[in-house]
C-alpha cells in the first residue's frame, strides 16, 4: 500500500460504503483481497471459533490475536481490522494492545464497551463497564498509537443492556473522548439503525452477522442509513464448517470424496492463490550460479 494501512482505509471508507467480511485464517483472508474486496475483518469470534474451538468468551489472549494479524497482514495487501475485545484488561493493558498490534502493521483496532467475561455481542447476559471506563481506555488507545491515521473503533453494547438511548450517548462520550468509528453492536430493527445513525455523526460500522439481533440489511441499505463500513464477521467460517460437515458425512456413507470435486478449489486454484509459482521461481533461482 502506498500509504499507512489506517490512511487507506479511511479514504476507502469515506468514498463508499464498504463490504469487509471476517477472515478466519489467513488463506480466508488472501481470499477475499483476490475476490475484490477493499479490506479484511479479524473477528474475534472468528478466531475464538475457527482457530481455537472455544467459544466468543474472552478467553484468547493478546499474544495469539497479535499472532493471528501477523498472519493476516503479510497475506494480504489491503487493510485489516482487528477485534481487540475489551483490551485485555485495564487501561494500561490497552494501551500495550495498540502497541502490539500497530506494530503487526493493522489499519483498525476495534475495543468494545462490555465487562470481562465478555460475551458474544448478540447474546443475553452481558454487562458493561461505566462510561468513563470505556473513556479512560480509549484515551490510553489513542496516546499508545505511533500512527494517527490508526483508527481505533469504539464498539457499544449499550443497546442490549440498557437501551438505544445509552447506545447512542456512549457513542457521543467516546468520539468526544477520540474514537474515529463508532460500531453500535446488535441493533434490533431497520429504525434502529437509523435512529442510531441520525443522532451519531462519525463513519458508523454495521455488523451484518447471522443468527443474530440484527437484521440482514443489504449494503445499499446500510449506505442510504449513512453507514460506511458493514461487516461479515462469522459468514466465511460457517459456510466452510457447514460444507466440511456435509464432506465428511459424504466420506463416511460412500467411502470416497469422488463426488464432491466439483465443490472444490483445485489444486492449481489453490496454487494460484498461495503463489506457489512464485516460490518454485526464486528456489529455481537461489540455485543459480
Amino acid at each position: 500500500m502506498a500509504s499507512s494501512p489506517g490512511k487507506t482505509l479511511r479514504e476507502a471508507a469515506a468514498v463508499n460504503t464498504i463490504q469487509i467480511p471476517g477472515a478466519p485464517s489467513a488463506l480466508y483472508g488472501r481470499l477475499i483481497e483476490r475476490m475484490g474486496f477493499p479490506a479484511v475483518y479479524l473477528s474475534g469470534a472468528a478466531l475464538s471459533a475457527g482457530v481455537l474451538a472455544i467459544p466468543d468468551v474472552g478467553l484468547f489472549t493478546l499474544t495469539e490475536l497479535t499472532n493471528q494479524a501477523a498472519y493476516l497482514t503479510r497475506s494480504v495487501s489491503i487493510p485489516v481490522i482487528v477485534d481487540a475485545d475489551t483490551g485485555f484488561g485495564d487501561i494500561l493493558n490497552v494501551e500495550r494492545t495498540v502497541i502490539e498490534l500497530e506494530n503487526t502493521g493493522v489499519a483498525a483496532i476495534q475495543l468494545e464497551d462490555q465487562q470481562l467475561p465478555k460475551r458474544c455481542g448478540h447474546l443475553s447476559g452481558k454487562t458493561l463497564v461505566e462510561p468513563d471506563v470505556m473513556c479512560s481506555k480509549l484515551r490510553a488507545a489513542v496516546a499508545a498509537r505511533r500512527d494517527s491515521d490508526l483508527i481505533i473503533i469504539a464498539r457499544t453494547d449499550a443497546r442490549g443492556v440498557t437501551g438505544l438511548d445509552d447506545a447512542i450517548q456512549r457513542a457521543k462520550r467516546y468520539l468526544d473522548t477520540g474514537a474515529d468509528w463508532i460500531f453500535p453492536e446488535a441493533l434490533s430493527t431497520r429504525d434502529e439503525f437509523a435512529s442510531f445513525s441520525k443522532a451519531v455523526e462519525a463513519p458508523l460500522v454495521a455488523n451484518m452477522t447471522e443468527f443474530g439481533k440484527s437484521p440482514l440489511l443489504t449494503q445499499d441499505e446500510l449506505a442510504e442509513l449513512g453507514y460506511r463500513v458493514v461487516l461479515y464477521p462469522v459468514t466465511l467460517l460457517r459456510i466452510a464448517a457447514k460444507a466440511a460437515q456435509g464432506a465428511l458425512a459424504e466420506i463416511a456413507e460412500n467411502g470416497t470424496q469422488g463426488r464432491l470435486l466439483d465443490q472444490m478449489q483445485t489444486r492449481d486454484e489453490l496454487y494460484e492463490l498461495l503463489d506457489y509459482n512464485d516460490f518454485q521461481d526464486r528456489d529455481r533461482a537461489y540455485f543459480s550460479p
